[in-house]
């Protein structure tokens, strides 16, 4: 079964609200084994709402609709139904009664506006709602030669709109479904090459139609693999995803480094703890990012031993007493190295880590960042490509930071060493 969620109100669509009921019932459809084939926002124009609905209940079979049932002349989703599937509206009087108990039960008298609350398309059914005036509706579609589709709307707030789904129309899908089914995904975190140069180290495993299915997000230089299986419980499409992640961490080696809500930083934190090992941090082009990820990671008396911004050159003279920085331009290796010698002395920590600025022409094809590792016995000398995106510099340096201890910490050598 596919399905379609529509959200509905100009409010959206214009920006000044975000919508959030679409995320949601995206995943808990997801969780009933229904394929979400389209996500659909239109604003408060009649014509739109029934062509809407229209191309909807020829394309899916399912389709949840959240917005538009308030009491206004702007609320719009039972006649954009009625008028899509070609029938009138007609006034429900158990609703109506519901409606005029609720505003008894508040102490206020219905405004009469209100009564258009209780219309619906024919051949529809109510949706209770315990929570406010809007009932939803739920209707039974027939198709010439096809399954029938089910339509249902409830209201845009969340406060009612997730209990009607909860108490009537989730377990109206799941009846209508038949079989179970459910869809879950299992989500591989990676992070040290590009997209396109890891789709190339995993042949086959992104192709259309393949079961289980992989695919490919990108968010600040973290690369996510979406392992998706479908099956009759939990337990049947977890079990059909591990020859597939098995393949992908034996391919990928130590660029998969963890799954679902791990971050580099955490995996850190944990390994940091396991090996019981502290690490100091004395960063300039990250601005801060590698001590604040690692602070929330974990304990900072734990992991986290010290973290030090630096803003220039004569402040990091003044932290490490070393009189001739000057004469080194800010994004050398050499600040790096120094940044993190002292830093990790300073505090006595096990690990320091220290990044230099960015060069200054940062955008071009040749521009570093570097970076030092120190240990008692060795300083890691790592420079990086920084040439990216410059709402991502930041994050994507300090990712590579982290990588690069994290690689240490697995007794491995990061690639980028110079």
């Amino acid at each position: 079964m596919r399905a379609e969620i529509i959200a509905i109100g100009d409010e959206i669509i214009t920006g000044q609200r975000l919508d959030t009921n679409t995320q949601w019932l995206a995943e808990r459809l997801t969780e009933l084994g229904i394929e979400v084939a389209f996500h659909s926002t239109i604003g408060d124009s009649l014509a739109d709402n029934v062509a809407v609905f229209k191309a909807a209940i020829d394309r899916v079979d399912v389709v949840v609709a959240t917005g538009g049932l308030g009491p206004t002349a702007d609320d719009l989703t039972r006649e954009a139904i009625a008028q899509a599937v070609g029938v009138g509206l007609i006034r429900d009087k158990a609703s109506l009664a519901y409606i005029r108990q609720l505003f008894e039960r508040r102490g206020r008298q219905m405004p009469e506006r209100n009564a258009v609350q209780a219309d619906f398309p024919v051949g529809a059914t109510p949706i209770p709602n315990e929570h406010g005036t809007a009932p939803g509706v739920a209707m039974h579609i027939e198709r010439t030669g096809r399954e029938p589709c089910d339509v249902f709307a409830l209201p845009g707030v969340p406060a009612e709109m997730k209990p009607m789904w909860q108490q009537t129309v989730a377990p109206a899908i799941a009846a209508a479904r038949g079989e179970a089914r459910v869809i879950r995904h299992r989500r591989i975190k990676c992070f040290g090459v590009g997209e396109s140069q890891l789709e190339a180290m995993l042949p086959d495993l992104t192709r259309r139609g393949r079961e289980p299915s992989v695919g490919i997000t990108v968010s600040d230089a973290t690369i996510t693999l979406r392992i998706t299986a479908a099956g009759p419980n939990d337990e049947a499409c977890y079990r059909a995803m591990e020859p597939t992640a098995a393949t992908i961490y034996e391919l990928l080696g130590t660029i998969a480094y963890g799954e679902e809500e791990d971050e580099l930083e955490s995996v850190d934190a944990r390994l940091l703890e396991q090996q019981r090992k502290t690490v100091a941090v004395a960063e300039w082009a990250t601005g801060g990012l590698v001590s604040e990820w690692l602070a929330k990671a974990a304990p900072v008396d734990d992991v986290l031993a010290g973290g030090f911004v630096i803003g220039s050159l004569r402040q990091l003279e003044q932290l490490t007493g070393e009189a001739a920085l000057h004469d080194a331009a800010p994004s050398d290796s050499a600040i790096a190295t120094v940044a993190a010698e002292w830093v990790r002395r300073a505090v006595g920590a096990d690990y320091g880590i220290g990044i230099a600025a960015f060069p200054p022409a940062a955008d071009g094809p040749e521009a570093k960042v570097c970076i030092s590792i120190a240990t008692p016995d060795r300083t890691r000398r790592l420079q990086f490509g920084c040439a990216s995106h410059p709402a991502i510099r930041q994050s994507r340096t300090a990712k590579q930071a982290l990588n690069a201890l994290r690689l240490i910490l697995l007794a491995k050598e990061p690639s980028a060493e110079g």
